[in-house]
C-alpha cells in the first residue's frame, strides 16, 4: 500500500494528513487528479537535533536546479539552529509551492 500526504497551508503552517491507501487508488489519483507535469524530486533527510530533521528536496525535470530545505517543527514558535548552508526564507513565497511549480516551473523563472 502507498501513503498519501495532503498539505493544507495557513501562513507557514501546513497541516498534513498521512494515511495508507491502496496502490490502485494512488495510481488513479495520480492519473486523474494530479496536475501535470508531476513534480519530480529527490529527498534527503538530515538530523537537526532535538528530534527535528531537515528535509532537503532536490527538484528534477522542469524544476531542475531548485533545492529547497524544510524543517518540520511542533509549532511555528519552536526555536531551532539555522545551519550555515541554509539559504533565504521562502516559506511564504508562493512561487515555491509545489502546486505553483507545476504551472510555473523553476526552469522558466528569470534568474
Amino acid at each position: 500500500q502507498d501513503r498519501i500526504l495532503r498539505h493544507l497551508t495557513v501562513g507557514c503552517t501546513r497541516l498534513e494528513f498521512e494515511y495508507e491507501i491502496p496502490y490502485a487508488d494512488a495510481e488513479k489519483m495520480l492519473d486523474e487528479l494530479a496536475e501535470k507535469p508531476i513534480i519530480e524530486k529527490l529527498r534527503y533527510v538530515i538530523p537537526a537535533g532535538d528530534g527535528l530533521k531537515w528535509e532537503i528536496d532536490e527538484f528534477l525535470g522542469v524544476n531542475q536546479g531548485l533545492v529547497v530545505a524544510e524543517i518540520e517543527l511542533p509549532s511555528e514558535e519552536t526555536c531551532f539552529i539555522k545551519p550555515a548552508w541554509l539559504g533565504k526564507e521562502v516559506s511564504l513565497d508562493p512561487r515555491f509551492f509545489n502546486s505553483n511549480l507545476v504551472s510555473n516551473p523553476y526552469s522558466t523563472w528569470k534568474k
